[in-house]
């Protein structure tokens, strides 16, 4: 799943990405509870504490109640390429709304170009190989990720519980594992200043090897997510 950016003449939503990276990326440099991790050329970013032990203990029992296999557009859950349990969280339950709206505000976004939150879960084995969160426009899911909300531009991810080993996340191009930190989130920007996506972005959950491993993920679109 790895590929170049395209050329600009061939990406859609550009524009929108480009703007909205800005915009975000302005915000979250004004915010002193932010962090900017000091890699090039992603635009990455971390909140520690942003979730309490409660909330993260909440949420993980919410996530076993929905886990299924994991899904993914081209490639079959038999593959192993991602091999979490997952499933969206209820976006009407207050406590989800809520989450979800305090990480909108963060990101100073509207609510409407947010995917629901999705949480999974990884037990002993389970991975999720490397992977870029933008969507390939040359495959055949394009036209139906197109009109349900165009590309994706950031990607927030929370831990929710410590590992006893393994579960990384590793950027595998960047040369950097973050290790699962209960609370934490993870912010990063799918694409480049100009609005291509970032073929850098390439990130692997790797294999948990003791313990589970829980986190939430909402991705952001560049138009009103449907």
């Amino acid at each position: 799943m790895t590929a170049a950016a395209p050329s600009p003449e061939t990406v859609p939503d550009q524009a929108a990405l480009a703007r909205l990276g800005a915009a975000v990326r302005e915000r979250l440099a004004a915010d002193p509870t932010v962090y900017r991790v000091p890699v090039d050329p992603v635009e990455l970013f971390a909140v520690g504490g942003f979730l309490n032990d409660d909330e993260c203990a909440r949420l993980c029992s919410m996530i076993d109640a929905i886990a299924r296999p994991s899904a993914l557009h081209e490639i079959d859950y038999a593959s192993g390429f991602r091999t979490s349990y997952s499933g969206d969280l209820d976006p009407q339950d207050s406590f989800v709304a809520a989450i979800s709206a305090r990480i909108d505000a963060l990101l100073g976004v509207e609510a409407m170009i947010g995917e629901p939150v999705q949480g999974q879960r990884y037990q002993p084995g389970q991975q999720f190989k490397a992977h870029n969160d933008w969507f390939y426009t040359s495959e055949s899911y394009w036209p139906q990720e197109e009109a349900r909300g165009g590309q994706r531009s950031w990607t927030a991810m929370a831990y929710l519980n410590p590992v006893e080993a393994g579960g990384a996340t590793a950027f595998t191009q960047l040369g950097i594992q973050i290790e699962p930190q209960p609370g934490a989130l993870l912010l990063w920007n799918n694409a480049l200043p100009d609005g291509r996506p970032n073929p850098a972005t390439l990130h692997a959950g790797t294999p948990v090897v003791a313990g589970v491993k829980y986190i939430i993920t909402k991705w952001y679109r560049t138009r009103q997510w449907k």
